[in-house]
């Protein structure tokens, strides 16, 4: 019996410690960024500025007229609710351990909380990624082929659209739960994340992961640059005054910021995943930890994008450029605020259509 029972006992601490096999005691994991203060101005800074661009993003919702407008805003909510909540959980976790100094495998012994962290850090990590990606083809959709469309996509369809996104990045999140990979606690001792490994099945989660968020940058750098050429010649053609667009400008000037911010923040996190699993070099930890901080910095950085583009600054910018290129045919048209015919009013802080939004 007590063989037995050492050996049992052997085989479950290994299950226990799963999690914590491939990283140094805790007493030696130290960096000069991780403690409570660095992570605690993060995750306040993140969450005040979602919560106040949802504030803004709400109001705007109640005001707009126009059909597309409001997709448009809705999935803007959707993003600003996945961002928050995305700093809200694992922000937690953070800061709680860099205050309490907790020890993982006293607490966790079982995994679950860095299981759960990590698949936090995988799905919070995706939705932005996915969602700006259905953006972009709905825009796309909208602007290149707007009667081949249904001509009013309704909110129960948008919320529809949004819950398949999550629903798509969790079950990719809930992968390792099956086998396929494994999370694993990180340096400095403060998050769990995929195990960047060369091992098969570890390698295998890495390639979807990475490739998923590759593929939804892709796919909206593919189609925000047509929807860009193509609306620059709707803008700027003969009929510019007939079918002026400067409600879409606004929205893709808000889709490209989103994009080019997404780009920047997690480009070099999912390269050097791929990197990392097909060179099977050893992982570095510091970049690891930068790459991060830099996919954090995109959760702080949109919610700025929804807020300084729903303010009037923009609308006049807009409207003293369409003034600049009307100007030649009306030289009321800056002192007088007269638009076309079926366009929408530029006044600052307006968001309603002269006639028929559309």
């Amino acid at each position: 019996m007590m063989p037995f029972h050492s050996n049992n006992t052997s085989q479950e601490a290994l299950n226990q410690s799963f999690c914590f096999s491939i990283n140094k005691p805790q007493s030696q994991i130290s960096h000069p960024i991780a403690s409570a203060y660095f992570s605690a101005v993060f995750c306040v800074l993140g969450l005040s500025s979602n919560l106040f661009a949802f504030v803004v993003l709400v109001k705007s919702f109640k005001q707009t007229h126009s059909h597309s407008r409001s997709s448009f805003l809705l999935f803007l909510c959707g993003l600003v609710v996945t961002d928050f909540m995305g700093l809200l959980v694992t922000g937690a976790i953070v800061v709680t351990f860099h205050i309490t100094h907790f020890n993982w495998m006293e607490l966790d012994p079982h995994c679950h909380l860095c299981n759960f962290m990590g698949m936090s850090m995988v799905f919070y990590g995706l939705c932005p990624l996915l969602l700006g990606a259905t953006m972009a083809v709905e825009r796309f959709v909208g602007i290149t082929r707007p009667f081949a469309r249904s001509t009013k996509m309704s909110k129960s369809r948008v919320c529809t659209i949004m819950a398949s996104v999550w629903v798509a990045a969790g079950c990719i999140s809930l992968l390792p739960l099956f086998g396929l990979g494994s999370y694993h606690l990180q340096i400095p001792g403060s998050w769990c994340f995929l195990n960047i490994s060369p091992k098969p099945l570890d390698m295998a989660f890495c390639l979807v992961f990475s490739l998923v968020g590759l593929t939804s940058l892709a796919v909206s750098f593919i189609l925000n640059t047509v929807s860009v050429v193509t609306l620059l010649r709707v803008c700027c053609g003969q009929d510019s005054t007939q079918r002026r667009r400067d409600y879409e400008v606004e929205m893709m000037v808000q889709l490209i910021l989103i994009m080019v911010i997404a780009s920047i923040c997690w480009y070099p996190l999912l390269i050097y995943i791929l990197k990392t699993v097909f060179s099977a070099d050893a992982v570095d930890n510091p970049f690891i930890l930068f790459c991060l901080r830099m996919a954090t910095i995109n959760q702080i950085c949109d919610p700025w994008i929804y807020i300084l583009c729903q303010e009037s600054r923009l609308r006049c910018l807009l409207h003293r450029q369409y003034c600049l290129h009307q100007s030649w045919t009306s030289p009321n048209c800056c002192s007088t605020f007269a638009l076309p015919p079926g366009t929408r009013s530029w006044i600052p802080g307006s968001t309603s259509s002269s006639v028929v939004p559309y």
